[in-house]
């Protein structure tokens, strides 16, 4: 049997309800998290599994009140990558039902990437292959001292396709190569050194603590100006500093000074008071 903390591929019986593979669970003051539930299986990433998180994510982008979005696994391990079963199944399925199978896997990716939320991993055990890639889609992620990590599908002849947008904008295209091509584990110091995980805690409690800290701090920010900020920074990532992008600039932050969020946030700041969307 696979050992899941060195291969991404998991082989367990499998007694999820395939109706609850993925949950979300809400607070009142806007932080939602989704909860990758497949623990027999080490949450490991199959066509039922994805569709679910699809789900989930696409739910999340449209649900008015939410703040800030963390992802978690159920159990002892944020996610071991990709399931046996799935792989055996696609090895016996043709080139474009397997691009099919991808694409899905793609969307589900691009939508946690695009939510206007802050979006944080909260990781233990590991995250293998697509779930190191959940990781690297999310704004920030947190992981413990002794999780590991592995981008190890070029050791089964494969390679980490979908997942690698996200990868390389995290950890950059150098630390990227070495590590697609070698395939090796790596520990969460390592993940912290190279960008793949934002923060390290020492253990499960150590999570719930950054989970209610950043939940807290979330509410100091104005949605829809975290939502900007986001996109703002993927609209200027990689540009020459011209006039165009100077423009871009001017009219972004002319923009939200006269929006009602920056009308609020400078009148609360001058009256020493707790603006509109931290007053609850």
């Amino acid at each position: 049997m696979p050992n899941p903390i060195a291969d991404p591929l998991v082989e367990v019986p499998d007694t999820s309800p395939t109706s609850d593979l993925v949950r979300i669970e809400a607070t009142q003051a806007g932080a939602a998290t989704v909860v990758l539930n497949r623990p027999a299986r080490k949450n490991a990433f199959d066509a039922d599994l994805i569709s679910a998180m699809d789900e989930a994510f696409e739910t999340l982008r449209g649900a008015e009140g939410v703040r800030v979005v963390f992802l978690r696994g159920a159990g002892a391990m944020f996610s071991a990558g990709a399931d046996l079963e799935w792989m055996r199944r696609a090895a016996d399925r043709t080139e474009a039902d397997n691009r099919e199978d991808a694409m899905a896997m793609a969307t589900m990716m691009k939508k946690l990437w695009d939510l206007p939320t802050l979006t944080v991993a909260l990781i233990e055990g590991g995250a293998f292959g697509g779930g190191a890639g959940l990781a690297a889609c999310c704004d920030l992620a947190i992981a413990t001292q002794d999780a590991r990590f592995s981008f190890s599908e070029v050791r089964l002849g494969l390679i980490p396709a979908v997942i690698s947008p996200y990868v390389v904008a995290a950890i950059g295209a150098r630390q990227a190569r070495a590590l697609f091509a070698t395939g090796q584990v790596f520990d969460a110091a390592e993940a912290q050194r190279i960008g793949l995980v934002t923060e390290l805690v020492a253990d499960v409690a150590g999570l719930t603590a950054a989970h209610d800290r950043i939940a807290r701090e979330v509410l100091a920010c104005a949605p829809g100006a975290l939502a900007e900020a986001k996109q703002l920074v993927g609209d200027v990532a990689g540009r020459e500093i011209d006039h165009d992008l100077l423009e871009l600039t001017a009219r972004r932050i002319a923009a939200a000074r006269v929006g009602p969020e920056g009308q609020e946030g400078v009148r609360a700041f001058l009256e020493r008071r707790k603006p509109a969307w931290a007053a609850g």
